[in-house]
């Protein structure tokens, strides 16, 4: 296993009150000589569907015979997976020196309480990425932000090309008070060097908040242009998109990429590559299915819904794949939408799941038929007893946690 300390270590010895710094950050690159030349960057935002839209636009670009490097956050089964190439995870010695390399320039540098703050861990990662793209002479990076944009370390490395998802309610009263507050932080991602922004179908003051954004950011030099699903002729194909509402962040990610090509004067996508590496994609805990191991005929369907429109659409896909559903586990922490997941889920058997990390809160009173466990305690066997066909929906640690249970593949998305 790899040492984490170098990604971690700052924000586990935080002072109390302190905050990221992208300061900090920014002379972190510096240190790593990563504020000059580096591959093209084509950066993610958005509320939900980062990964998916981070991963597809990998995807694509590698089918165009770019080498790629992605970066993307939390991870499912192991840190490696934050940085990969091509679609696969490094290995745990590509970290390593990784994080060796990071942490004797981060000791070069003056203490967290000099410089305003710490080094965030996704910030960290993101310049791990950078780093390694550097080593292998990698063509583009995409890089999926954290929950931000403004202050998030991606505005510091300046993405060439935008991808900005769904914007909704996530966050209120951390990245803003209102969805228009949230999406005017997330374009702000933009700055001098981004030529290209894309983004998904908004709601009108959405889409105002975003465009007068990125009119600040960039002096008027870029305008979005959108990505609609439901475009005639729109790539990929349905058949080829991710299922369920993923769909329109996988068409995000192709319209993306081929945006940066375009900034690369490189010739457009070629239906027939990118359609060959799109049927290899892999997306676990995004209503991705899975053998119970140790248990013939027992599934699972994994998926990452965190709010009422989620978990239905999820309750749907199941019921289409399975005819029925024989049980639901559910980890929502009470800051997510625990009220919309219990009217969607009616009187199906539900068993509530509880993370150990200590700023969640599980206190909300679940109906009285809803059973309970903690996520240490899920095994095979145990959701194996729940039924053949389960189904898993929650946070990304959750679902995370599920890959392992159920002994997911998740080392090469595509490919």
């Amino acid at each position: 296993m790899p040492d984490l300390d170098p990604f971690f270590s700052e924000w586990a010895g935080r002072a109390a009150g302190s905050t990221r710094s992208l300061e900090r950050a920014r002379e972190l690159m510096r240190a790593l000589d990563l504020d000059g030349a580096r591959p093209p960057v084509l950066g993610v935002v958005g509320s939900k569907g980062k990964g998916t839209t981070a991963t597809t636009a990998a995807a694509a670009l590698s089918s165009a015979g770019l080498r790629t490097v992605l970066a993307t956050g939390p991870s499912f089964r192991s840190y490696r997976e934050r940085v990969r190439v091509d679609g696969a995870s490094v290995s745990d010695g590509v970290l390593d020196s990784l994080g060796a390399r990071i942490d004797r320039a981060r000791r070069g540098l003056p203490g967290p309480a000099e410089s305003g703050g710490y080094l965030a861990p996704s910030g960290v990662f993101l310049v791990a990425a950078l780093l390694h793209a550097r080593d292998v002479g990698a063509d583009v990076c995409v890089l999926e932000a954290g929950m931000g944009g403004h202050r998030d370390e991606l505005r510091l490395i300046g993405p060439e090309v935008v991808a900005l998802g769904a914007v909704f309610a996530e966050h209120v009263g951390i990245l803003g008070d209102t969805v228009t507050e949230i999406a005017r932080e997330k374009a702000r991602v933009a700055g001098g060097r981004t030529r290209r922004l894309v983004r998904l179908p908004q709601t009108p003051e959405v889409a105002a908040a975003v465009d007068a954004a990125l009119e600040e950011a960039t002096g008027g030099r870029v305008r979005a242009e959108v990505a609609d699903p439901e475009a005639p002729g729109t790539e990929p194909p349905a058949d080829l998109r991710p299922p369920g509402l993923s769909a329109a962040s996988g068409v995000l990610g192709t319209a993306a990429a081929a945006r940066m090509l375009e900034h690369l004067g490189r010739g457009p996508l070629d239906p027939a590559r990118l359609h060959a590496v799109l049927r290899t994609l892999r997306l676990p805990a995004r209503l991705s299915r899975h053998p119970v191991p140790g248990t013939p005929g027992a599934e699972a369907i994994v998926d990452s819904a965190i709010d009422r429109v989620g978990v239905a659409a999820a309750l749907a896909h199941a019921r289409a794949a399975w005819g029925g559903v024989d049980h639901v586990l559910l980890c929502l922490p009470d800051h997510k939408d625990v009220s919309g997941a219990v009217a969607v889920l009616g009187d199906l058997p539900v068993t509530m799941v509880r993370l150990p990390e200590a700023h969640l809160r599980f206190e909300y009173a679940p109906p009285a038929h809803w059973g309970r466990v903690d996520a240490a305690d899920l095994s095979p066997a145990r959701v194996a007893a729940l039924g053949d066909r389960v189904l898993a929906l929650g946070t990304v640690y959750f679902t995370g946690r599920m890959t392992e249970v159920l002994d997911v593949p998740t080392d090469r998305l595509f490919g």
